[in-house]
């Protein structure tokens, strides 16, 4: 008799404690707007455009940068 209660007595329960834990919850907007900080993405980014100018000045400028010598014995 006793687990015959309790099983419909679980459900009843926590239908009525449900709407009560709802109310509880709010959704506020921030005072301060938010701030993303992209300083990796900006200086991958930088890097990327120096690493193209250095190849460029390279390739305008072959006698000022010489090409490293290659041991002997290696392909």
């Amino acid at each position: 008799m006793m687990i015959r209660t309790l099983r419909y007595l679980a459900p009843v329960a926590a239908a009525v404690l449900l709407p009560a834990l709802t109310a509880c919850i709010s959704v506020k907007t921030p005072d301060k707007p938010i701030e993303i900080n992209l300083n990796v993405v900006i200086r991958q980014e930088v890097l990327v455009r120096l690493q193209r100018d250095v190849d460029q000045l390279i390739q305008q400028n072959p006698d000022a940068f010489p090409a490293t010598p290659k041991p002997p014995g290696s392909m």
